[in-house]
């Protein structure tokens, strides 16, 4: 047998360059006791949380592979919910910055999130235009809820009722009562999508943003208080509020009533803020306390607006009325009956525009304790910047406080090089060449430059040039970070630059159809005795394509040129003479490289395929289909056969040039990965992307075979395909407005096997136990049992007390959908062992959860089946008893809570869990009332 060749293993080693991805939006968070500071946003598939005052990453919450897609922290500032592409919800703790939770619901990727005012329930709406409501305590799924016909961009909860607000791009807005989980109310005033919404003013104010330049507000009366208020003129709305009466003559504010019995909440259109944007609302939000709203669409303004509290309404209000009564005298007549009210404008006031420095995606406020308003916004440039508003100033406007850019560039990253040593990176784009430390990843030196194409080290690593898209060639001074020189190289842009093996000079190919050879040398510099490094044209190849790559052959004899005509050109170096001409490909070669060796020259092309030449005879030895789409930039591993390709799909992929195979799969990226550059010793490769992140790959000693590749690429892809299968069906029920909150993956499908596979292991050692006892009887005396190793490896227990670990071990979130994927055939022994349990009293909590599902999904065959009748009256005896003793264990635990806390607060004169300051200021009134009462008796 030969021997198989051994690779060794690239694996991710960091993400770096990136300050903010702009996908999702961003948010304050509480941290180190501190709010207003520190601020949570996406990165790829992680979170940075970033210090706006010191400008430092302070923690990452690591995620998987997907991209965050949203994010929400809870009211206690102590999680964060963390939505994903693949529409998974994790929930992290921020003291930790461990995931505790993970949610599997949606299909397709989670467009909001919003916690309960109390962080126990959370509410999540998704690309699949469905709405699941989460159980963050329980860590289970409460239901889902469907209604929408397109993306879900909003859900907010109700503070003082049990309802839930929605808007969806399919211009709806949804009311949904979720006592009964079902939609009782459709506002359908929208001419376009709707954006977002906002509650204001104790929840009795809705606001939308929708594809306009109108911010829609919308009163919300509550029914069922004017119900219980007893005046006459409830009575009358009450009336009013009949099916049939309750018709607006405006057809914005057309309302559809799928229940019109149960009426609970109405909305009436009271007018519009208009916005000074005239594209649509991009995102619109509240601080936390309701007193401030604000909005932005696609530009860089973001509009800053206040909301009136009762109190200021109520001075306003007699403001106005005593300027009418002055009015009405000076003009001798009557005083005005008729009641003033204040206009909407006038209710909801603006306070400013904010004008940023590029687009805003994403914003977040909070009202500090000071008094003044922070915003945090999260740009488009991969920056993120923080303003405050002083509140008390006649006129507010808002000061930029700190802006974090350092950590990456503005535009995507063109051009890649490491430096010989293999420590330090550079990296070029649209504005600026910054050098990165490989160990540290910190940025070292930020130099202003033109749009950068290509880029290297100049010999000794002390200065770099750049070739840009105005076809100039740019030379920097590393030390003093400023640049020396600037040339007009070529007349169109400077599409590629080569070192000469001798690193004596280096060539360049540019879009004028001409390749040129520079040399370095030194001049005398003007300013200084000392001597600088130039380049100096010395010789020009003219083409009658553009050059789009050029190549040096390691022992410079060859020079390969590739041209728009989809051809490579091999030339001699010394004579500039045609030698071959590889063609093959039918669009343009963008990128090649060759061998250390010189005998081999690998293109890769925008048709997708990479072909390795021969370069002796030019001959075609393979064509590699290598990517999705086209194939951005190739290069070989110093001192071997092997290269890397990045494609425009967001891979990067290693191949073996010699057994034309592929080796490994690099994924990372989200989006197009743009350029990638090896270090010398081949220990490192760097990537760039248009996801606005640089990512760092480190060569392992862990080999790499490719058989056991293949293996887990194929499991892979059954994994994704099982959680793509038809979700399974709960017999009886019809897909209506509700369903359950999972969904089928393969970690659901696992847990139902360990399910099985225990329930199995109990039948053989039940069986196994009556044979036991009949040998025994027979023999006479008392034979020893042999203990299953499994049973022995959990500290020698029952098999049944093994079941209930297998089965407290499957996650709370995952119960219902393994449960629902178990046969039938497991379900009457589950019963019967759920049974003994109970009457044990262990996790009842927990098994009457899984019992009332189970009897649920099977409630036919289970009451059709005899054997279990006795079973099922068995469970019903012990199932209450059991669940009355542990609500009456609750209900003392409870009183005798409330009874410490009366007891520490009449001993400490300190009221827990409440402000007591108004409670001291209403006795201290009373009691000076009472002594002026003595005083005039006296």
């Amino acid at each position: 047998m030969g021997l198989t060749r051994q690779y060794l293993r690239y694996e991710p080693a960091a993400l770096f360059g990136l300050v903010a991805s702009a996908r999702a939006g961003l948010a304050f968070v509480a941290l180190r006791g501190e709010r207003g500071r520190y601020v949570a946003v996406p990165a790829c598939e992680h979170v940075f949380v970033w210090d706006t005052r010191k400008g430092e990453k302070v923690l990452i919450l690591k995620g998987l592979k997907q991209q965050v897609s949203c994010l929400c922290p809870s009211p206690d500032g102590l999680h964060l919910a963390v939505g994903y592409e693949d529409g998974a919800i994790r929930v992290f703790n921020l003291l930790s910055g461990e995931s505790t939770v993970t949610f599997n619901g949606h299909r397709a990727a989670v467009t909001a999130l919003q916690y309960d005012h109390l962080g126990g329930r959370l509410v999540s709406g998704s690309k699949d235009t469905e709405v699941i409501v989460w159980d963050v305590i329980n860590e289970s799924g409460l239901y889902r809820l469907r209604g929408h016909k397109d993306v879900i961009t909003q859900a907010l909860f109700l503070k003082e009722k049990n309802l839930l607000v929605t808007c969806a791009k399919d211009t709806l807005v949804k009311w949904w009562d979720l006592d009964t989980q079902h939609c009782f109310k459709t506002l359908v005033g929208h001419r376009a999508e709707v954006w977002g919404m906002a509650l204001l003013s104790e929840e009795k104010r809705l606001i939308t943003g929708s594809g306009d330049s109108e911010l829609r507000a919308w009163d919300l009366t509550y029914i069922q208080e004017v119900k219980d208020s007893d005046e006459p003129e409830s009575k009358k709305s009450k009336g009013s509020s009949s099916p049939g009466a309750e018709e607006n003559t405006e057809d914005e504010t057309l309302e559809l009533d799928e229940h019109p019995e149960e009426r609970i909440v109405k909305c009436s259109k009271v007018g519009s803020i208009m916005r000074e944007g005239r594209d649509r609302v991009v995102t619109l939000g509240t601080d936390r306390m309701g007193k401030f709203l604000a909005c932005h669409g696609t530009d860089a303004v973001l509009e800053v607006f206040s909301v009136l509290s009762e109190e200021e309404i109520q001075k306003k209000l007699e403001k106005k009325m005593k300027k009418a009564r002055k009015k009405a005298k000076q003009n001798s007549e009557e005083e005005p009956e008729k009641s003033v009210e204040l206009s909407l404008q006038e209710e909801i006031q603006r306070v400013t525009n904010v004008k940023s420095s590029s687009k805003i995606k994403s914003f977040d406020l909070i009202l500090s304790p000071k008094g003044e308003l922070k915003m945090v916004l999260l740009l488009q440039n991969n920056v993120i910047e923080l303003y405050s508003l002083d509140l008390s100033a006649q006129v507010p406007q808002a000061v930029r406080v700190s802006r974090i850019t350092i950590g990456g560039h503005r535009s995507d990253v063109r051009t890649l090089a490491f430096s010989s040593d293999n420590i330090a990176i550079l990296s070029a784009a649209a504005e600026s060449v910054k050098i990165w430390n490989r160990s540290t990843l910190q940025c070292i030196r930020t130099m202003e430059c033109e749009y950068a194409l290509c880029s290297l080290f100049v010999p000794g690593d002390r200065q770099v040039i750049i070739g840009t898209k105005t076809g100039k060639l740019q030379l920097y001074d590393l030390a003093s970070g400023s640049l020396i020189e600037t040339l007009d190289a070529h007349d169109g842009a400077v599409w590629s630059i080569a070192l000469s093996p001798d690193q004596h000079g280096f060539v360049t190919g540019g879009a004028d159809k001409c390749v040129k050879f520079w040399e370095f040398e030194l001049v005398k510099d003007e300013s200084s005795v000392q001597k600088r490094l130039s380049m100096k044209h010395v010789r020009v190849l003219e083409l009658d394509e553009d050059v789009l790559c050029v190549r040096y052959s390691p022992n410079q004899k060859l020079l390969a040129v590739s041209l728009l005509d989809c051809t490579v050109k091999v030339f001699y170096v010394d004579t500039l003479k045609f030698f071959l001409s590889l063609y093959g490909h039918k669009l343009p070669v963008l990128c090649m490289d060759i061998c250390y060796d010189g005998t081999l020259i690998a293109t890769g092309s925008a048709d997708r395929n990479v072909k390795i030449w021969g370069l002796d005879f030019g001959d075609c030895h393979r064509s590699l289909f290598a990517h999705d789409d086209s194939v951005m930039y190739l290069q070989f591993v110093p001192k071997s056969h092997l290269f890397f390709t990045a494609g425009k799909d967001g891979k990067i992929k290693q191949w073996d040039a010699d057994k034309f195979e592929h080796i490994q799969t690099l994924e990372g990226h989200h989006q197009e990965v743009w350029c990638l550059a090896l270090s010398p010793n081949g220990d490192y490769v760097v990537s760039a992307s248009h996801d606005k992140s640089l990512r760092l790959w480190e060569r392992t000693r862990e080999p790499l075979i490719l058989e056991e590749e293949r293996e887990m690429q194929r499991e892979a892809e059954y994994e994704e395909s099982v959680a793509k299968e038809e979700q399974p069906v709960v017999a009886g029920e019809t897909q209506g407005e509700t369903g359950l909150a999972g969904k089928k993956t393969i970690e659901t499908i696992k847990a139902a096997e360990r399910i099985m596979e225990a329930i199995e292991l109990y039948r053989e050692e039940m069986a196994k136990l009556k044979e036991h006892n009949a040998i025994c009887k027979a023999a006479g005396k008392e034979v020893p049992f042999p203990v299953n190793p499994i049973l022995r490896a959990y500290g020698n227990i029952t098999p049944s007390a093994y079941v209930l670990e297998v089965f407290k071990k499957v996650k709370s979130s995952e119960l219902e959908e393994s449960l629902l994927v178990l046969p039938f055939s497991y379900v009457p022994d589950l019963l019967r062992l759920f049974n003994e349990y109970i009457q044990l009293g262990s996790d009842v909590e927990l098994l009457c959860r899984a019992l009332l599902f189970l009897l649920k999904i099977h409630f036919g065959q289970i009451t059709s089946n005899q054997m279990l009748v006795t079973v099922i009256e068995n469970l019903k005896k012990t199932t209450i008893s059991r669940v009355s003793e542990a609500r009456d264990v609750l209900g003392f635990n409870m009183a005798g809570l409330q009874f410490l806390k009366r007891e520490i607060e009449a001993r400490d004169e300190v009221t827990f869990f409440a402000d007591a300051t108004e409670r001291f200021e209403e006795k201290k009134r009373k009691r000076k009332k009472k002594e002026k009462m003595v005083l005039a008796v006296l």
